[in-house]
Formats: structure tokens, C-alpha cells, sequence
């Protein structure tokens, strides 16, 4: 039995004893397991951070298959108030079926709309919960979030029910850093920063999407990728999801890895389009490749 904070008192409920080991399609490294496994433990939101493309939304995904739990995913936008995850009341729907004379007015629950939050409180399982993106939204959203995640229900006021989680969900909560969070929020959450992997683990995790790749080819790929992102200046340096969309590339092309020796530094790299994304980072590779060329002659 563990105690677990509420917001200025303490409750008594009992942990389920769970561990994610990762999987046999996610690559994850040992303080990243140590993460969820601890988050999951203080039965708090797991906070991720990292560069995009890091994998921060597979991670949720890939905990929920290895846990075998029900998978909510609330993706947040500009736009997003913290009562969407909640529910949504259509009082323009009401109105308008109320002078249509439609019997479904009588019933309010027919235009009340549930959000993730509430579908994951709902779930007969336990669940994993994905608030993605959380830094897009405004400012306030995440305090707006204390209550509900710390107690883990909510009010409707329309149909005046309290909302109680059946199972308290895993939450993991995803940011790109795009705005700071409150410390008020900060506090609630156990938190993980997703380093860039190494080449090590970068190799193993192409290996695990492309498991008969040759490893004369993974050898030149790295190298290159690598070294884009180790140039100065560049704008976007590519990610982890770039990276495989060009190694597909390569292989669709059947691109021999001695036409990639030298890409790096002599020439801007085949299929660049999957790993460069702005014209400021192909004119830097432009400009090397020709400074390259002119040393070399």
C-alpha cells in the first residue's frame, strides 16, 4: 500500500506492480524504462522532453502495448482549453433540435461530447493516457489541469455528476519546450528528458525497423547523418524519424553505401529532401560541398 498525494491531503490506494521493459519495435534506453517505471510507481504524469522526432509519442503508445492497456491519445493544439479533455457541452445543437421539436432535447446527455480525459477515467482497464504536445496550448492550460489530474475526477455541471476514474490512468505527458510550464504543474510530474541517441543506439533502433539492412550501408548512413547534424549553423538538424525515412529511401533506390562515402563533406547527400527541410540548411550544404570541391581540385 502506498500513499498518494492529492492536493492538501493524502489517500490510501494500492500500486499495481508493473514494469516496462520496452519493445520489440521501440528501442528504449535504460533511464528512459527507469522513467516510466518510476512515474508509474508514484502513480504521477510522466513529463517527456526532447528534440521532436525523438519518440516522445511512440513511447506512450509502446507503453500501453507492452502493459496491455487501452490507449487514450489527447493531441494538444493552440486552440486546446483544458475542459476539452474533459467534455463538451453542444448547447447550439440543443437549441436548435429544442425548436425542431426533436425529443432528443429532453435528454441533455445527448449533447454532451466526452474528451480523452473522461473516456480514460471511464475505462473498465487501466489506460495509458497521452496529453501530446502539451506546450502548444496556452499558458494557463496545464494549471487548469491540477485538480483533475491530482484527484483524478471532475464536475459536470449540466448533468451536476461527479466523474471519478475507475482506474487511475498512466499519464505521459509530452513537450517540445516551445513555452515553459508553471512550477505548479512541474511539481505534479515526474519528469525525463529523451536525449538524442548515440550511434549505437540510433543503429539499433534502424535495425529494429529495417532488420535486414547490410551493415556496409548502416555504416555509411550514420556517418553521414551524423555529420549533418554536427555541422555548424544548420537550422533543423534532422531527427530520428528523418533518419528512417531516408534509409527507406536508400534501400526503395538500392543506393550502393560507396556513393554515400564522402557525402558528408564533398557533396550534399542522396535523397537530402528526407533529412533537410529548409533552404537555408541545403544552401549551407551547397556552399560546403563546393568549397569541398574547390580544395580538392
Amino acid at each position: 500500500m502506498h500513499y498518494v498525494p492529492a492536493i492538501g491531503q493524502y489517500f490510501l490506494q494500492k500500486v499495481q506492480i508493473m514494469k516496462f521493459t520496452g519493445t520489440d519495435k521501440y528501442v528504449a534506453t535504460d533511464d528512459l524504462m527507469t522513467a516510466v517505471n518510476a512515474a508509474i510507481t508514484l502513480q504521477r504524469p510522466l513529463l517527456i522532453k526532447g528534440e521532436p522526432g525523438t519518440g516522445k509519442t511512440l513511447l506512450a503508445m509502446e507503453v500501453a502495448e507492452a502493459l496491455k492497456m487501452p490507449f487514450y491519445e489527447w493531441h494538444i493544439k493552440s486552440t486546446t482549453k483544458a475542459n476539452h479533455g474533459l467534455y463538451e457541452y453542444d448547447a447550439v445543437s440543443r437549441l436548435r433540435d429544442s425548436q425542431l421539436g426533436d425529443d432528443r432535447v429532453q435528454d441533455i446527455n445527448n449533447y454532451i461530447k466526452r474528451g480523452m480525459l473522461w473516456e480514460a477515467f471511464a475505462c473498465e482497464e487501466q489506460a495509458v493516457l497521452l496529453i501530446d504536445e502539451i506546450d502548444k496550448a496556452d499558458i494557463e492550460f496545464p494549471n487548469d489541469l491540477l485538480r483533475e489530474i491530482d484527484r483524478m475526477e471532475f464536475y459536470v455541471y449540466e448533468t451536476r455528476e461527479t466523474i471519478k476514474a475507475v482506474n487511475r490512468p498512466v499519464v505521459i505527458i509530452t513537450s517540445n519546450n516551445e513555452k515553459e510550464l508553471p512550477d505548479a504543474f512541474l511539481r505534479r510530474c515526474f519528469f525525463h528528458y529523451i536525449r538524442f541517441p548515440d550511434e549505437e543506439t540510433m543503429e539499433k533502433i534502424v535495425e529494429v525497423h529495417f532488420p535486414d539492412i547490410k551493415k556496409n550501408l548502416l555504416k555509411e548512413a550514420m556517418e553521414v547523418f551524423f555529420a549533418i547534424r554536427d555541422v555548424n549553423g544548420i537550422k533543423k538538424k534532422p531527427s530520428t524519424s528523418e533518419l528512417l525515412d531516408w534509409i527507406k529511401l536508400l534501400l526503395a533506390e538500392d543506393i550502393d553505401p560507396e556513393t554515400l562515402r564522402g557525402d558528408s563533406t564533398k557533396a550534399i547527400p542522396k535523397l537530402h529532401g528526407a533529412l533537410l527541410k529548409n533552404e537555408q540548411d541545403v544552401h549551407i550544404f551547397e556552399r560546403l560541398a563546393f568549397m569541398s570541391r574547390r580544395q580538392g581540385a
